[in-house]
């Protein structure tokens, strides 16, 4: 009887008074939550219509604002008010837009339009070039095992255009609002900017002021931290691709390259997705380099391998540092599995999501580890 009785207070203290049951039981409650929340989602339909309104101008603001802050911050410590170093970098940027519209957008539209009319007719030249180096009996046994018809795909890409471009008038409308929601968003992002940048140091007290006393000191760490690795992640990618663009360029015209300007364009907006976005950016340059002549797809060749490397050694250490430290095999797996999740958004912003929910995630590890009870001090171990 007095054993039942000291094991039945074991039990009620363990249920009591374990902080891991009662972390079990808090975990518990959050998953019934979010159980009956997705019984109910249609109430947070208005919500889900604000996010999709605000993400996209919110996005361009923040990328703009990480590249101009430090601009604003350094002018600001030379005397020159905020005010004045804003509207001095606006008719700067207005000024770089102009001649952009004006000398850059049409020539690039020139070229886009021949390649996209050309490729089906490169492509081909591609596969009758690979399959004359590779001797045509090599070529068809590969073909007879894939059950792989390369004269069958450009007519499916043909067909692919064809229908694209039908579908596209047959929804007009569709595409005039999609374009109307870019263009509205592109539009509000200077005003956002403009009070962004003029009132930054107001915006660290103001999200203080809706957390409780005791957690402020852990919430700012937790928000120093997260713009950190942001804005240097935004700013140290986006000049590291546009440097990028610009070796390649340069290159490209050196050894003659046709489209040059298009193919380095694409490389420098495709380099923004670490790793994979370079692999992907060199198939057009691959086929167009190759079509060309074989001479000229070893300069290619040459040209990549020359702005890879000066990229991997001289451009990418000195602006990007180490300031990620996440491992090269996770940025791919994060990559990929936010491309499956959320397409091309998800791609962009894989990297910096990963490294933000990575920084929530250790401090909330810390503060369960000191909270819990079930870790011994490093310390107590010495």
């Amino acid at each position: 009887m007095e054993t039942q009785r000291v094991w039945s207070e074991k039990l009620r203290s363990f249920l009591f008074n374990s902080k891991f049951v009662g972390f079990l039981f808090v975990l518990l409650l959050v998953g019934l939550n979010i159980l009956v929340l997705s019984k109910i989602s249609y109430v947070f339909h208005p919500i889900e219509v604000l996010f999709k309104t605000v993400a996209l101008p919110l996005l361009l603001t923040t990328v703009v604002y990480y590249l101009l802050n430090p601009i604003i911050d350094y002018l600001e410590k030379r005397n020159v008010k905020r005010i004045y170093s804003i509207l001095a970098l606006y008719l700067l940027i207005a000024g770089i837009i102009t001649l952009a519209v004006t000398a850059v957008i049409p020539l690039v539209r020139q070229q886009i339009a021949s390649l996209a009319s050309n490729f089906p007719h490169y492509f081909e030249q591609f596969r009758l070039q690979i399959e004359e180096w590779l001797g045509s009996d090599f070529f068809e046994g590969i073909q007879e095992t894939l059950n792989f018809d390369p004269a069958q795909l450009t007519a499916n890409i043909s067909e692919r255009a064809s229908s694209i471009l039908n579908n596209t008038w047959s929804s007009v409308g569709g595409i005039v609002g999609t374009i109307t929601e870019v263009v509205l968003s592109i539009v509000t992002v200077p005003f956002i900017l403009f009070y962004l940048l003029k009132d930054r140091k107001k915006l660290t007290p103001f999200a203080l002021g809706f957390v409780p006393t005791k957690l402020r000191d852990r919430f700012l760490t937790v928000m120093l931290e997260m713009n950190h690795q942001i804005s240097s992640y935004i700013r140290g990618q986006i000049i590291v691709s546009f440097c990028i663009g610009c070796l390649l360029y340069i290159g490209y015209l050196i050894i003659g390259l046709d489209y040059s300007l298009t193919l380095a364009i694409v490389a420098a907006c495709t380099s923004i997705v670490p790793y994979l976005g370079p692999a992907i950016t060199i198939t057009p340059a691959l086929i167009v380099a190759l079509v060309t002549s074989p001479i000229m797809l070893v300069k290619m060749i040459v040209v990549w391998t020359v702005v890879q490397l000066v990229e991997g050694k001289f451009i990418s250490p000195q602006i990007m540092g180490k300031t990620l430290n996440i491992h090269p095999i996770t940025i791919i797996f994060v990559i990929l599995t936010a491309g499956n999740l959320f397409g091309v958004l998800g791609v962009i912003l894989a990297v910096p999501g990963y490294a933000v929910l990575k920084i929530v995630a250790t401090h909330l590890f810390r503060w369960f580890k000191a909270r819990s009870g079930l870790y011994e001090s490093e310390t107590a171990n010495r």
